[in-house]
């Protein structure tokens, strides 16, 4: 394969997954207040987060090799098209407790969504440049992430129903951007897409060791579904102030972080990216003032923003490339796992205990991931 990162198809799938995540991050940001104004709780409103990425982490395991199977480029369209539908449905339905339901088929197709656009990708990255390829590529969902809060909670100002024309036709967007695609080689070969018996559905040794990602993803979870109520709790404006700080800081700090994993090895980089997201954490229970939060968001998006390609450039490294969507699909089963549990379990702490304790508790899971990795590491690579 050439060394050759930026080709037009790389560009393509950049537009692409920009356009998820402008969509999503106009969603997850306003549904809880959404769930709030149609009478729901503040538990209720971590849930709609919570539910979505447990019904993504549960099924990913199957949509990811469903993706290997059928083609990428299908897999794509097709969850385009269904979060196209979801969207209409939020847009009409007047109760709190359908939306929650709606959300978990929802999480289904987000988590076919993810791991067909994952596999796809890496088929796309040369192997001695994938670490700073997926960076690159995470940067079109980090610019989608900075803008979408901003603007999503000045369409909500409008109205609901114009927060959902606008996801509407973003996700109409994304399905024509999937059309576009060119299936990769290996999509057309199902003979070669049969894995042994002994791996099964799921990757075992991958999900065990991308629990890893479980516990810092818990905290973003909380983050996500509770950072702009915890501003607006306390006078902060403007309430999206963490995670359009967060999202600015991986956008400037990922050219530079990019390539480390490449040249120095992936193992090297990423346990100082976890070191620094709990450094992160545990300013933001002190204060709470706009200062205090930014200067969370900036140190814990130096870490976040890092880990996460790093972590997936060490394991496709060592995985079949006929099961990339199936150890991708592992991999989003722990991220959104740990994603789901965060957002429901600061909502219930929150709701107990206050703001501040839900931080602690989010720092403590955080700084146990660095223990974790190192004694799973060495058993995965022993197998």
């Amino acid at each position: 394969m050439s060394d050759r990162l930026f080709t037009p198809h790389f560009f393509v799938m950049c537009g692409y997954s920009f356009t998820v995540f402008l969509s999503a991050f106009l969603l997850f940001p306003t549904a809880p207040f959404h769930i709030r104004d149609l009478g729901g709780s503040t538990f209720a409103a971590g849930l709609f987060l919570g539910l979505l990425t447990y019904a993504s982490a549960f099924s990913a395991p199957f949509t990811g090799s469903l993706g290997d199977r059928i083609g990428h480029k299908k897999m794509l369209i097709i969850c385009s098209l269904a979060i196209a539908g979801f969207t209409v449905a939020y847009a009409v339905v007047t109760d709190w407790r359908v939306v929650l339901a709606l959300v978990v088929p929802h999480g289904v197709f987000w988590s076919g969504l993810l791991s067909a656009s994952g596999a796809y990708m890496m088929s796309l990255l040369p192997e001695k440049r994938r670490g700073e390829g997926i960076s690159y590529w995470g940067l079109s969902s980090i610019i989608a992430i900075a803008v979408a809060p901003i603007a999503g909670f000045w369409i909500y100002r409008f109205g609901w129903l114009w927060v959902c024309a606008v996801m509407l036709t973003l996700n109409l967007i994304m399905t024509a951007i999937a059309t576009t695609l060119k299936e990769m080689k290996h999509d057309h070969e199902p003979g070669q897409l049969e894995a042994p018996a002994s791996h099964g559905l799921l990757d075992w040794r991958v999900f065990f060791l991308a629990l890893t990602v479980f516990l810092y993803a818990f905290s973003y979870g909380g983050i996500t579904s509770f950072s702009a109520l915890y501003a607006e709790a306390y006078g902060i404006a403007p309430k999206s102030i963490f995670l359009t700080t967060l999202a600015s800081v991986m956008l400037v700090s990922r050219p530079f972080s990019a390539p480390l994993g490449d040249r120095f090895g992936y193992r090297r980089v990423f346990v100082p990216c976890l070191l620094l997201a709990t450094i992160g954490l545990s300013i933001l229970p002190f204060g709470p003032t706009r200062a205090s939060m930014m200067t969370s968001a900036v140190i814990f998006g130096l870490g976040f923003g890092s880990a996460f390609p790093v972590f997936t450039a060490y394991i496709m490294q060592r995985v079949d490339p006929r099961r990339r969507g199936a150890a991708y699909g592992a991999i989003i089963a722990a991220f959104d796992t740990g994603i789901g549990t965060g957002s429901t379990s600061m909502g219930w702490i929150i709701q107990r205990f206050g703001y501040r304790s839900a931080w602690v508790v989010a720092a403590a899971v955080s700084a146990f991931a660095v223990p974790y990795f190192l004694v799973a590491d060495k058993r995965w690579r022993r197998q």
